[in-house]
This record gives C-alpha cells, structure tokens and sequence, in this order.
C-alpha cells in the first residue's frame, strides 16, 4: 500500500501540490485525474522518489520513499515523455533495465514485443511517439516491480495499443499482484480501466473514492409523471442531486442504491419509469457540483 499523507511541495511561489493525501491499495487500479498544471506529475514524482517534499510524508508498505533504495526496487515510473538512450534498440533498454531489475522478465519480455509485432533490432529513435510509450509501459510491467506509476502513458497509444495495454494490467493484476497508477487528463480515457479515482485540482484533491462505491451509491432515472403531485412526492422524498426535464420527460440523478430508488418508485404512479446506469464522467460531474466546481471546465473542457 502507497500512502501520502499532508504532502506539499513549492517551487518559487508556486505550490504544485497542496497538503495531499491519498492512500493506493494493493491490486487496484487507481487513476488520478487533473489538468495540465493541476499537480499529477509533481505528485507522482514525490510518490516515486524522484522530488522529496516540502512538508508530508510519501511511505510505501510503511518505509519512507525519498533516498530508499529498498522502497524504489517496488517501484517503477514512466515518465511523460519516457528517456531512452542515444542509438538504442528494445533489446538494449532491456539490457539496461535487467541490470537494475532482479526479477526482470526477459521472457515475457520479448514474447509481448513479438505480440505487439515490434523488432527488437531497431533503432527507438525512430518509434512513434505511440510505440516510444508502449515500449516504456512493457519494460515496466516486466520489471516486476509491486507498483507501475505513468503519467499520462496512455496518451498517443492508439485504439489496439490501449486495448492491448489494458489486457496485459489486467493479467498481471491476476497473476503478479502489480498495482498500476495511472495520471491522465482524460477522464474518458479510465473509466473502463480503474477501481479507484482521485480528482486532482490545483494541488489539492478534490475527491478520492472507489468506483465501484460511487456507481453504487448513485443513479439515473428517466421517468414520466402523472401528476405534478407525483413529481412533488419523489422530489421531496429521495436524495435528489440534479433533476433535468424536456417535456413531460425527467432525467434525475439521486443519491442512494438501485434497490431504495426501484422500491420507492413503487410507490409512485409514472406513465414510464427506468433505472439506467452513469458512466463515470457523470458520476464525477454530479460528485463535483455538489462541491461547487463544475468538472465539465476542470476535465472535459
């Protein structure tokens, strides 16, 4: 487990990360969203190691990570824009990272560049900018570390890179108990990929929950009243978080579970009335409104 706690971190006047805290469990995959300037990559580096910060303490599985060798061996980070050496090849950058990885994979290695259809010969000089990230993410993941951590990696990948990338966190997940960290700017871009979700606005968090709890714990419904007495009742009597109508047609986000709404409704008498799922960008919008910021500017632009 990966815990921050109260971290904060200045450079000039400018305070990149504000008394954060969050906690990473083991075997999920927990995304952290913000905008550009929004202190993902500052935050990141001060969980690897890399930056050591002004107040708060950044420990992994209780040891401290700044100057810790033994608490980096569980670590691995992909940059932004990942560094390869001058002339390189895939093969020599596994050369490389299998000298500083003990229980580097070469294995599983090569079998992943042979299913990517990638020539460990060539130069890496001439990747993609795709394909420079995708090599990054598979020396990661063969690096065997406890915890993978990218910044914005997904960025440039295309639709069967994204894809095969997310099948390989997931086998890994299964069968290695690897922990992927993921900072993106897209919120779109998680929302298939992560158990947890923390929401990162000018250096500080604005929430940090699991999906699965949220998407439990509030719903959709699209209904047709027969009464305004009827529309009165259900307004008043359940935890209404946004309520939008076209017509004689209401879209109502309500806080609680599936089966408090469906019981409730019951009760009710609508000429149509359905449950429907939110995706996670509208669990985030209405999440975020009740805290007084509008994520449709912060994420979605």
């Amino acid at each position: 487990m990966i815990e921050v706690h109260d971290v904060t971190k200045t450079f000039d006047s400018i305070r990149a990360v504000d008394s954060v805290s969050v906690t990473i469990k083991e075997k999920t995959v927990f995304g952290l969203i913000g905008t550009n300037g929004a202190g993902k990559s500052t935050l990141l580096r001060m969980i690897t190691g890399v930056l050591m910060p002004d107040e708060g303490t950044v420990t992994i599985e209780g040891m401290p990570v700044y100057d810790n060798v033994e608490a980096k061996k569980k670590l691995f980070f992909i940059a932004d824009e990942p560094y390869f050496f001058a002339n390189c090849t895939s093969a020599s950058m596994e050369h490389y990272y299998s000298s500083l990885y003990e229980n580097f994979d070469k294995e599983e290695f090569y079998k992943y560049l042979a299913g990517f259809d990638f020539d460990k010969n060539r130069k890496v000089a001439t990747f993609s900018k795709g394909m420079k990230k995708l090599l990054a993410l598979l020396l990661g993941i063969c690096a065997r570390t406890r915890y993978i951590l990218c910044d914005e990696t997904f960025d440039g990948l295309d639709p069967v890179m994204r894809q095969g990338v997310k099948s390989i966190f997931a086998k890994e997940m299964e069968e290695n108990g690897l922990t992927p960290v993921i900072a993106s700017h897209n919120l779109r871009e998680l929302e298939d990929l992560c158990d947890h979700v923390g929401l990162l606005h000018k250096g500080g968090i604005l929430l940090s929950k699991d999906l699965e709890d949220m998407k439990c714990n509030i719903h959709k419904v699209q209904c047709v009243f027969t009464s305004a007495e009827e529309e009165l009742k259900t307004l008043n009597g359940l935890n209404i978080v946004k309520n939008e109508q076209r017509g004689s047609l209401h879209t109502i986000t309500i806080r609680g579970s599936k089966e408090e709404i469906i019981a409730f409704f019951a009760t009710v008498n609508t000429v149509f009335f359905e449950v429907l799922p939110l995706s996670l960008e509208e669990i985030f919008i209405s999440e975020t409104e009740v805290a007084g910021y509008d994520i449709k500017k912060l994420i979605l632009g």
